[in-house]
């Protein structure tokens, strides 16, 4: 499959992967499957929080260096980072909003709900979670077979069972500003370790803003230093992901067939939930791309009308569909940005690029989506104030997402950790992540074209002169 682009091969995968469950329910395959085939996504999921930490930190970190001096940064640059985190707050807010009124986890039979909720409930006492709510299926006599056959199945460890539930004593305990507090990491080692997703980033700002502050020369070898080690994970990403096509077909196959057993009514479900849960993402990403952005632009910046931006932005999207990479599609969205939409080079050079770092509203939109989709197919509602968290964790992880396919994916885990939910779950939608992330890119190039234009427009740096061509066709 070398002469196919990788996300053809990683369909291929996924039609193979359900094939292949379809014939291990059927069949009764499944101790070979799941000895076999599904360690391969566990392996997949394994490296995915292997490179995660690291490469929030660097990303963060070498954006912020990317910056230049601290003084340089002054009105441009408030304003560029503060519409960045607003237009992806909103994308997570239109994602939340989606996921909830559609539940797309919600359509599958109760017993497959019960089943996963009884899964959620294992998993959350081994590895002493504070519970969400008062459901306690596992502790119900009847089921007790079925909870026993999950628990050894499941094996889970119990290394960090005292830390999370010191964690949990702590937070009750503590005062109104003590989230605040918690922000900050007394020990950045410990954090990188716990993987504490808010106190990574506050030390990469920290580092990056003190690191624009030192002598040119000091600064220019940590800079260098920095973005080698991002560039050493970002490739990292990329490896992994040239062995894309066969952790999709490990992942479908091996937690399909986890969670059906040699029901072929379970394997349908399963596939449903994935299709309700793809078509709640795409509708979140349509409405953004088609109706919020332009919109956005069209009322803020009076010479883009909504037509002119959605035709200046034709071939930047479809660039981004097809590289799946917001860097990859950078030179063209510049290029766009300038000649059809009349920004100015001074802003396009200074605020699209740290959009491609640091703006990723299809990221976090489908982020909300996944955490509260997975949620319910688990029988698990979150509250308003989790979901709130889901808004925070999901807005600051966007910003360390590295612009390269299926970034993403690798921080669904720490904003899935940041509501107390099983990491674990990411590998039953990571089969539909490559096709989805195609898609998001488009959102995320669409987004920062559409912050660039209102930055110009406030700086008055835009020609209208230069796009009046686009506006008249």
């Amino acid at each position: 499959m070398k002469g196919l682009a990788l996300h053809w091969q990683v369909i291929i995968g996924l039609l193979v992967g359900i094939i292949y469950a379809w014939l291990s329910v059927t069949f009764n395959w499944n101790e070979f499957t799941l000895n076999y085939i599904q360690p391969f996504g566990d392996i997949f999921i394994n490296l995915l929080k292997l490179i995660a930490v690291p490469l929030v930190l660097f990303s963060i970190i070498s954006g912020v260096t990317s910056l230049g001096d601290v003084k340089k940064l002054g009105r441009l640059g408030a304003k560029t980072l503060t519409t960045y985190v607003l237009t992806t707050m909103a994308a997570v807010l239109v994602g939340l909003v989606l996921v909830n009124l559609i539940r797309p986890g919600d359509g599958a039979s109760t017993e497959l709900l019960e089943s996963n909720r009884i899964r959620y409930e294992v998993w959350r006492d081994a590895n002493g979670i504070q519970a969400l709510d008062d459901i306690q299926l596992s502790k119900d006599p009847a089921r007790a077979s079925t909870v026993a056959a999950i628990r050894a199945e499941s094996q889970a460890t119990n290394e960090w069972v005292s830390d999370k539930l010191n964690k949990a004593a702590h937070t009750k305990s503590s005062g109104p500003l003590q989230p605040l507090v918690d922000v900050v990491p007394k020990n950045i080692f410990q954090s990188l370790a716990d993987m504490s997703m808010l106190q990574i980033i506050f030390f990469a700002v920290f580092f990056g803003i003190v690191v624009v502050g030192l002598p040119a020369e000091r600064r220019g070898t940590i800079t260098r230093a920095v973005d080698a080690f991002n560039d050493v994970f970002i490739q990292m990403v990329w490896v992994v992901m040239k062995a894309m096509p066969i952790f999709v077909f490990a992942l479908m196959a091996g937690q399909i067939v986890k969670a059906a057993g040699t029901d072929p009514d379970m394997f349908r479900q399963l596939l449903g939930f994935l299709l309700r849960y793809s078509l709640v993402v795409l509708l979140g990403l349509a409405f953004m791309v088609f109706v919020f952005y332009p919109a956005l632009v069209s009322l803020t910046v009076k010479k883009i009308s909504w037509k002119r931006f959605a035709t200046g932005m034709r071939d930047v999207q479809i660039t981004a569909f097809s590289t799946s990479s917001s860097v990859a599609t950078l030179p063209v969205t510049m290029d766009c940005v300038h000649k059809n939409l009349g920004v100015s080079t001074r802003t396009t050079s200074f605020v699209l690029p740290i959009g491609a770092t640091v703006n990723m509203d299809g990221t976090s939109l489908y982020q909300a989506v996944a955490v509260v989709a997975l949620a319910q197919f688990h029988m698990v509602d979150l509250s308003l104030a989790q979901q709130a968290v889901i808004v925070l964790t999901a807005t600051l992880a966007s910003i360390g997402a590295a612009a390269v396919p299926s970034a993403g994916l690798v921080l669904m885990i720490i904003v899935l950790e940041s509501v107390g939910l099983n990491p674990a779950w990411i590998a039953l939608i990571f089969p539909v992540d490559r096709i989805l992330d195609m898609c998001r890119t488009v959102v995320n190039v669409t987004g920062d074209a559409g912050v660039s234009s209102m930055i110009a427009a406030s700086e008055n740096e835009i020609d209208n002169h230069q796009n009046a061509a686009v506006a008249e066709s």
